[in-house]
């Protein structure tokens, strides 16, 4: 899977802004195709905002106009200018002043729905929060699940855009076989060519009676 942040709602932006075949689209942001079309139909991920790669650092017009041209061409996600960066490791518990503690339920929704395989320490250890306040944002269980939106950790300031895309990205493989199982779910058992029923059919009629043989008893 391509290093796309957030590849649903990178998807949405490219399906409204450019003329990428499904193709295309499914092959940089790590989805399936039939996912992609899903998009396009307004079954999958509906009312969801796109989001503009270009403007993320993640993809350059250049390379949109390239795949436009050229249906065959494989997009290629831009270098990381701040992959090379070394982040300062953080110890002990992450402190979040009071007025933002009450955005974390929101965040944790946005990692349910966007970012299935960030596992429940991640998003723990990323926004300071307990594992049963994620189970409980999960199973609707939490006292404020009428007002929970899901929303970026990164708009809330409940962490960096770097340390967000460092988590993302240590889940990678994770969501690799996530989509697989996906994909494979979504495509289903195939069906029986229809030659080999027909010759199941014919060879019930070839061992069927006929009419001469059920009288022939009677014209001896």
């Amino acid at each position: 899977m391509a290093d796309i942040l957030m590849p649903k709602a990178t998807a949405v932006w490219l399906i409204d802004n450019t003329t990428l075949s499904f193709e295309q689209i499914a092959d940089l942001c790590g989805l399936h195709k039939l996912e992609v079309k899903g998009i396009a139909d307004g079954d999958v991920a509906e009312n969801m905002r796109g989001v503009d790669p270009i403007s993320r650092g993640e993809l350059t017009r250049e390379e949109i106009r390239k795949g436009e041209e050229n249906p065959d061409y494989r997009l290629h996600v831009a270098e990381s200018k701040i992959a090379h960066i070394p982040q300062p490791k953080r110890k002990g518990a992450r402190y979040t002043p009071v007025a933002r503690r009450q955005d974390k339920p929101d965040a944790i929704a946005w990692f349910i729905r966007n970012h299935p395989e960030v596992t429940d320490a991640q998003i723990s250890k990323l926004i300071g929060t307990t594992k049963a306040t994620i189970t409980n944002v999960r199973d609707k269980t939490h006292w404020n699940s009428p007002n929970i939106k899901p929303v970026d950790p990164v708009t809330l300031g409940l962490c960096s855009q770097i340390e967000l895309d460092e988590v993302v990205n240590k889940a990678a493989d994770r969501r690799k076989k996530m989509d697989a199982q996906k994909a494979q779910e979504m495509d289903g058992p195939g069906l029986k060519p229809a030659e080999d029923a027909d010759a199941q059919t014919n060879a019930v009629d070839d061992d069927s009676p006929n009419a001469d043989d059920i009288f022939s008893a009677f014209k001896s």
